[in-house]
């Protein structure tokens, strides 16, 4: 293994074992999305708070894998302060880095890169998606609203 996989390993079991923004918001304060994987039993249930076309909060709670969950954690770090615009961009960034695909390297992914080798392994991807399509669900909520 080598030094880079074992940090992206550490990476992501820190998130796991020490989720950021775990937690649900008032309902007043915003909106809720409930996904499930059906596949391994990996559930979410992400908050977002929207104001003026802005990710001003967003909290999850949920049961899974630390693919899952640390990929929740990560998201709602990497999202909180950005437009609904810029999130939504990270969305289809995310999908493409699941994909294999290369990625811009402007962009700064912070410790979502470590999830990057999930790639390798087809049958994880929806695990380090499932947050983030409820992320794209609630943007187009909200926006909707």
């Amino acid at each position: 293994m080598s030094s880079l996989d074992d940090l992206y390993r550490r990476v992501i079991m820190d998130h796991y074992q020490k989720p950021r923004n775990k937690g649900k918001l008032d309902e007043a304060e915003g909106l809720t999305i409930n996904l499930n994987n059906p596949t391994c039993g990996d559930s979410i249930s992400l908050s977002l708070k929207l104001e003026n076309g802005k990710v001003t909060d967003a909290k999850f709670l949920g049961e899974g894998c630390s693919i899952s969950m640390s990929s929740a954690s990560m998201m709602t770090e990497v999202v909180k302060g950005r437009t609904a615009e810029e999130a939504l961009h990270l969305v289809q960034v995310f999908s493409d880095m699941m994909q294999g695909k290369s990625v811009d390297d402007s962009l700064d992914l912070g410790d979502i890169e470590a999830l990057s080798g999930v790639a390798k392994f087809p049958a994880r991807i929806k695990c380090a998606t499932l947050a983030w399509k409820a992320l794209e669900q609630g943007i187009k909520q909200g926006e909707q609203s």
